[in-house]
């Protein structure tokens, strides 16, 4: 249960571009805050300057480096009582950014916690990418080492939601050769550069198409969307597959012959397949 005589953890999106598209609470927030933990207060400050604030209250910095050793502090803070605020440099704190620690922290000190909604680089790039948007995942920055890059990408190559990524510029290339390698060339994408700024760009087309354009260099914050895997057909079924398609059938009754015509008609596969996959299976859980 939250403790009223604690005070509030207020999490801020700030712009991800455009300084107009600041939500007006922000301004109220950075001005009424008891303390303001940004990710870096230089930036803070010329933020706050954008758009007409006096802060009032301590300022103190609070990204990666320091995020371990200064959550404490913060939760000492709230537990007195304060109004803290909490901004990275763009976006939502705690989607690849700064905050998780802390909010999970005051979570468990019974603190409330709030949020200002703001511009999201994720929901931002989906509405422009011309991919399917009902379902999603976000997969925030890929490793940086090419193995355990390849190896992520095999986790989700199966996965028919639609795919977003957070990428460094200088990496993109290399990014997006190697989802063409685990997804497959042709597998619909968008590279989204610069988002709500001046030099905003969406490039849309094959994974491969778009590995060999960013070979030229590309600069800017780098969000990529990338369409989900189809559904499998009959082809793309195994052994295994086909034999649970069998059981299934049996389970509700219907003989085993009579289940294994109806399921290679279905997939359009001889009947022996099918026969030899169920073969396989009961071998398989016998240990034989």
């Amino acid at each position: 249960m939250e403790d009223e005589l604690c005070g509030v953890l207020v999490l801020a999106g700030t712009p991800i571009g455009e300084v107009a598209d600041a939500p007006p609470r922000l301004a109220a927030e950075m001005g009424s805050a008891d303390v303001i933990a940004a990710e870096d207060t230089r930036r803070l400050r010329r933020l706050a300057s954008a758009l007409g604030v006096e802060i009032g209250g301590r300022v103190v910095s609070y990204f990666e480096g320091n995020e371990a050793a200064r959550t404490g502090d913060l939760v000492r803070a709230l537990r007195e009582g304060s109004r803290v605020l909490l901004v990275t440099d763009a976006g939502m704190p705690s989607v690849s950014d700064p905050g998780y620690r802390l909010v999970e922290a005051a979570v468990a000190e019974g603190v409330r916690v709030t949020a200002v909604p703001g511009p999201s680089a994720v929901l931002t790039a989906l509405a422009v990418s011309g991919l399917p948007v009902d379902r999603f995942c976000f997969e925030g920055f890929l490793p940086r080492k090419a193995g355990e890059r390849a190896s992520r990408l095999r986790e989700v190559a199966g996965e028919p939601r639609t795919l977003v990524f957070f990428e460094a510029p200088h990496r993109l290339a290399d990014a997006l050769a190697a989802m063409a390698e685990a997804f497959g060339g042709e597998r619909r994408a968008a590279v989204c550069r610069e988002l709500t700024k001046t030099y905003e760009e969406v490039r849309r087309g094959p994974l491969a198409s778009l590995a060999s354009w960013a070979e030229g260099g590309v600069r800017g914050e780098i969000t990529v969307v990338v369409e989900g895997a189809p559904p499998a057909g009959p082809a793309d079924l195994g052994p295994a597959e086909l034999a649970a398609l069998v059981a299934h059938r049996e389970s509700a009754g219907q003989p085993r012959k009579e289940a294994i015509a109806a399921v290679a008609a279905e997939c359009g596969l001889p009947k022996r397949e099918v026969f030899d996959a169920v073969v396989a299976a009961k071998k398989a859980a016998s240990g034989g």
